[in-house]
């Protein structure tokens, strides 16, 4: 059995961009143990002073392979040109883990936010390919970083499309969305199906920019 998600300590790598931070704001306020990672420890370490200031709780820095040695949950929450090269250095720190892929290969131009190709079909594929040893799942790719860093939303209204092949791993993501007051996780399907669920936040972000908003999804009827 795996060990519910309030005894785990969660990793972010990239926990100091907006997307990690704000989820780390959101778990350590929660009562999380939570460890930021980032390239250099010295940026995870202030990172995760200003989480523990805003938020209370439990939280540490350290670099990247620091951050995946010491939890027993990692998300990664990193730009799509260093993802691929990010995990697999990460390979042996990683292993026996739960793995929570939410990046979200994007490209912007003139017409706005698109989707990306993914030569393995999706990040989180590629991140499969990548980490053969941990338990792969993807999640958390619509939250607002501005929504979820804001402590003053007391209710974030928001579904969580939790994917990946191991049944027990994807409950566990699914625990830690519902540990955010207002979100619920929802199973959204084998890994293969990672892909549309990326590529849709390309529509969010441009229904965002139209009408000033932090919309996310409700799954209705469940």
């Amino acid at each position: 059995m795996v060990t519910g998600v309030r005894e785990m300590t969660v990793g972010v790598l990239g926990g100091t961009g907006a997307q990690g931070r704000g989820l780390a704001i959101r778990w350590a306020h929660a009562g999380l143990k939570v460890v930021i990672g980032s390239r250099k420890a010295e940026r995870a370490q202030q990172a995760a002073a200003e989480i523990a200031d805003i938020a209370g709780g439990d939280v540490t820095g350290l670099d990247n392979a620091g951050c995946a040695a010491a939890s027993d949950i990692v998300l990664a929450a990193l730009p799509w040109e260093g993802h691929a090269d990010t995990l697999a250095a990460l390979r042996s720190e990683l292993a026996g883990k739960i793995f929570i892929d939410c990046v979200n290969p994007l490209g912007f131009d003139k017409k706005g936010p698109h989707a990306l190709a993914v030569e393995e079909g999706s990040a989180a594929q590629q991140a499969e390919q990548l980490l053969p040893d941990s338990r792969v799942t993807a999640a958390f790719h619509h939250v607002s970083a501005v929504t979820l860093a804001d402590l003053g939303v007391t209710h974030v209204d928001l579904d969580v499309l939790v994917l990946g092949d191991d049944r027990e791993a994807t409950d566990v993501v699914r625990e830690l969305a519902d540990v955010i007051p207002g979100v619920r996780g929802i199973y959204g399907g084998r890994l293969r199906n990672a892909h549309q669920v990326e590529a849709l936040t390309a529509n969010l972000i441009a229904i965002n920019r139209r009408y000033k908003a932090h919309a996310g999804l409700r799954i209705t009827d469940v």
